[in-house]
């Protein structure tokens, strides 16, 4: 790999460690601010990623918008495939470090900051995720189509300009004030396998991954194939 490949993947894989390091420890306290917390916390710190690293990388950040742009024809399977690895990982390291930096160990602490029952490891999960787990993954998928749109037309079409980081994250931040009580919203894979594999519960995560995953595509095909019809 040439060293701009290197730089790009290192890029994802930073990005992705802070956006669910972040992510993931707003949700930790979620139950004490409510879901405005990690919907704020999730928007701004995408588009504030997407901004430091994008002329790096493009600021993924996200293996369903990644794949979606190999969908899409926006990039080649290699950068794909590579960018896709690095984001897990990044997603893993950042859900072991909660997992340390937490004192979950600890219940008197944790009840008496959290309340009873209320720790958790950052894990995008809602009231749907349990016993509506087929809700669960079409909200997730539609929510990450939205996601996807963003993406496309504010940043790979250049619709948005300068301002493409803040849509792309203003996108993320309402989606999860949507949905964030239902499903998490989480819209990426790397951000619900990371806390649910350090939680050691993925008894949702295949749901999720097609629900997410599924929506990355349609988006991705619809987007070039059909309201990218006649650009340059």
């Amino acid at each position: 790999m040439s060293d701009d490949q290197n730089r790009a993947s290192l890029a994802e894989l930073v990005g992705t460690f802070v956006l669910v390091f972040i992510g993931s420890g707003a949700v930790v306290v979620a139950p004490l601010f409510g879901v405005v917390v990690p919907a704020l916390a999730h928007g701004l710190v995408l588009a504030a990623l997407i901004y430091t690293y994008g002329h790096i990388s493009g600021g993924q950040f996200n293996p369903a918008v990644t794949l979606s742009l190999f969908v899409g024809g926006k990039q080649d399977g290699s950068q794909t495939v590579r960018f896709m690895i690095m984001q897990f990982i990044g997603a893993i390291l950042a859900g072991w470090m909660i997992s340390i930096v937490v004192p979950h160990g600890n219940p008197e602490f944790m009840a008496g900051f959290l309340g009873e029952n209320a720790f958790n490891f950052g894990q995008a999960t809602g009231v749907l995720t349990a016993n509506h787990i087929g809700e669960a993954l079409l909200l997730e998928g539609i929510l990450t189509f939205f996601l996807v749109s963003a993406v496309y037309q504010a940043a790979v079409y250049g619709k948005a300009g300068n301002m493409a980081g803040l849509a792309i994250g203003f996108t993320l931040a309402v989606s999860i004030l949507a949905g964030g009580a239902l499903t998490g919203a989480s819209l990426n894979p790397a951000r619900t396998l990371g806390p649910a594999l350090i939680a050691g519960d993925l008894s949702y995560v295949p749901a999720y991954l097609l629900g997410i995953f599924g929506g990355g595509i349609v988006g991705g095909w619809f987007h070039s194939r059909v309201l990218g019809e006649g650009e340059d």
